[in-house]
């Protein structure tokens, strides 16, 4: 088997299209469909099957994944190794990032990272923390963004070295007819019956609104969850609930939306992890550029947006 068409074959089993694969390895699909017909010829085996408009796995093909999915590991790990050694940028990045900083932080990083080194092939999955730290220390990511409140700090596992991006404020938000919407400051032991939008069950933006509601006698009504604070907060716009969002997430303010500070406050930081073992040019690289554009991010201030705004 040569490893070219075996490394076309892991991107089909991976992106589950010959389009995407395609799209991936920056060829055609056509090219994509001819190295499969040779492996199989190769192999003896037919590793692919029709399935609708697309194609789909055999049992076969299955097998024979996983083992090129494992190749191309190591093989993409020695060629950042011999590229660690000349301090070249080159190769493949694996990024895993929450959301709110893919949207916020990672088009400007991405943007710099392949102008500046056009032989770097980063890729992005977005997810939660607790999901993305277990895929880093598995080596399936290479480095992680991930977030950590102040009153749910992130769990961070042995191996693992974290660089810290921003910290920032978050801010209630409130439909702008809310009780509360005037006020310069909302108390968060006052917001009894309330029903919120959060963050899905489990990870550290619900757990630590709900651990810090209950200290404070509170027992929040959750029935809305969404990974993404921007449908967050046109839940909240619509006037069907409260939510906890970090600064970020305030730009652009949404119509009908008032954010106000909290007591007691709250804060999220954004932070950068790797393994401590790994130490390469395109992780330097890739942790150089998220500080600059968790710079512009103006750390520790509320972004609450002006009256004429909200």
């Amino acid at each position: 088997m040569v490893w070219e068409r075996l490394r076309v074959f892991a991107a089909v089993a991976e992106h589950g299209s010959v389009g995407a694969a395609a799209g991936a390895l920056h060829i055609t699909g056509p090219a994509v469909t001819q190295q499969i017909r040779k492996l199989e010829r190769e192999t003896h085996t037919r590793l692919v099957e029709p399935d609708g408009r697309g194609i789909r796995l055999t049992a076969a093909g299955h097998v024979l994944a996983s083992s090129a999915a494992r190749i191309a590991t190591t093989v993409a790990e020695a060629e950042r190794d011999l590229a660690t050694i000349h301090g070249q940028i080159v190769g493949p990045l694996r990024i895993g990032v929450v959301a709110s900083a893919l949207r916020a932080l990672l088009p400007d990083v991405l943007r710099t990272l392949t102008t500046e080194h056009p032989r770097l092939v980063p890729t992005v999955r977005d997810g939660e923390v607790v999901d993305l730290l277990p895929a880093l220390r598995a080596r399936d990511l290479d480095a992680v963004v991930l977030e950590s409140w102040s009153h749910r700090p992130a769990r961070i596992p042995p191996g693992v070295r974290v660089t810290t991006l921003v910290t920032e404020p978050v801010l209630l938000a409130v439909p702008s007819g809310h009780p509360v919407a005037d006020r310069a400051l909302a108390r968060l032991d006052e917001l009894t019956g309330e029903i919120w939008a959060s963050c899905p069950d489990g990870t550290e933006a619900y757990e630590g609104l709900v651990q810090l509601l209950r200290a404070l006698n509170v027992e929040p009504d959750v029935r809305y969850l969404a990974a993404d604070f921007a449908t967050q907060l046109r839940l909240v716009a619509a006037g069907l609930a409260v939510a906890a969002v970090p600064g970020i997430a305030t730009d652009p303010p949404p119509e009908g939306v008032r954010f106000l500070p909290c007591e007691p406050a709250l804060s999220r930081t954004l932070a950068v992890a790797v393994r401590e073992q790994d130490d390469l040019p395109s992780l330097r690289a890739l942790v150089d550029a998220l500080r600059d554009a968790a710079a512009q991010l103006v750390p520790g201030r509320a972004r609450i947006p002006s009256p004429g705004q909200r």
